[in-house]
């Protein structure tokens, strides 16, 4: 099986985001919200099966963990109030294509997050969509103010109750900022990979693993500039007096395949141990064209993980499957009980 553990859901029918549109300016004329939108389950089945699934069937995979869009979450735009109707309605959005697709979809939620609100907020949320619709993992934004940082980092104690309640299901967080409204990053090209090196960084400055031993991150974006700096930070931790990185860090650190041109996929493969790869593609995602150096996708990322010739058939399966089976650890039995829905084998 090649499971994508990077897939979010851009091809949501139009009236969701809308919805969330509204929504935003009810609360800036102070007016009432808006009612949720009727969206069917055929509007739903169009938005996917001429999207992801006509792509996971053209590209050879199989399985996408699967969340709302990352810059729709847009925490930096409403109320933590407001934001927890929208991640509601998002999740549940989520929950309906898993139902509809068992066989290729599982759900990881959104988070009600806001900028000044403690994480705390989110728990209820989070424990919702595990033990009631059976996602498994979050999406956790380390800026909620869209590209101007004013909160406090990773390692801050203000974020150990929604560690706790993630360690307590069992469940890991993609780390995931949102969209940008600071004009000096663009937020697919700068403010993403900007939160996926800054997220590192506080982890390498924090003890955050030394509380929390079992707490599993996932940088995406092939770990943003991580990988190519590899020598920096391993530098960085020796000057702090740090352990090495691959103690420190690796045992709670992933980074996925989120990089779209074959040198930085194998380099990628040669600097980061392979048991802390997972495959994934963001497809539908942020970059969409065809690489006219090679006539493909630039986000057929299997490719790519194909391509690379020194990797064993044991390391693909684990970049493929067993180390996505690994990080998120109700995976298998939620696949289980999806799979059987339809008959079908794990």
């Amino acid at each position: 099986m090649i499971i994508d553990c990077h897939g979010h859901y851009t091809t949501s029918p139009p009236q969701h985001e809308a919805w969330r549109a509204q929504q935003i300016a009810a609360l800036k004329d102070g007016a009432s919200p808006p009612p949720r939108p009727t969206i069917t389950d055929d509007e739903i089945r169009e938005s996917i099966e001429t999207g992801q699934i006509r792509i996971q069937r053209e590209r050879g995979t199989d399985l996408t963990i699967f969340s709302p869009r990352a810059a729709g979450m847009g925490h930096h735009l409403a109320s933590a109030e407001a934001n927890a109707v929208w991640s509601s309605e998002s999740n549940d959005l989520i929950h309906r294509v898993v139902s509809l697709f068992p066989r290729n979809f599982v759900g990881v939620c959104q988070l009600p997050q806001a900028p000044g609100v403690a994480p705390a907020n989110c728990i209820a949320e989070l424990r919702r969509c595990v033990e009631e619709l059976g996602f498994v993992g979050c999406n956790l934004n380390p800026d909620p103010s869209g590209g101007h940082w004013s909160g406090l980092p990773l390692t801050d104690r203000s974020w150990y109750p929604l560690y706790e309640a993630m360690v307590d299901l069992d469940v890991p967080a993609m780390i995931h900022v949102s969209s940008s409204c600071n004009p000096n990053f663009h937020a697919t090209g700068a403010h993403y990979i900007n939160g996926d090196t800054s997220a590192f960084m506080q982890l390498l400055q924090g003890d955050l693993f030394a509380d929390f031993p079992t707490l599993r991150f996932i940088i995406p974006h092939g770990g943003g500039a991580v990988p190519y700096h590899w020598g920096r930070y391993r530098g960085l931790a020796q000057d702090m007096k740090r352990p090495l990185l691959s103690e420190y860090l690796m045992k709670n650190v992933f980074f996925d395949t989120c990089v779209y041109h074959q040198p930085g996929a194998e380099l990628l493969a040669r600097v980061i141990p392979v048991e802390n790869i997972l495959f994934a593609s963001e497809t539908i995602g942020a970059v969409q064209g065809i690489d006219p150096e090679t006539g493909h996708y630039y986000d057929d990322t299997r490719r790519y993980i194909d391509a690379i010739e020194w990797l064993s058939a044991a390391d693909r399966q684990r970049i493929y499957e067993d180390n996505a089976r690994a990080v998120y650890p109700r995976l298998s039995r939620q696949l289980e009980q999806q799979f059987a829905t339809q008959g079908a084998t794990v």
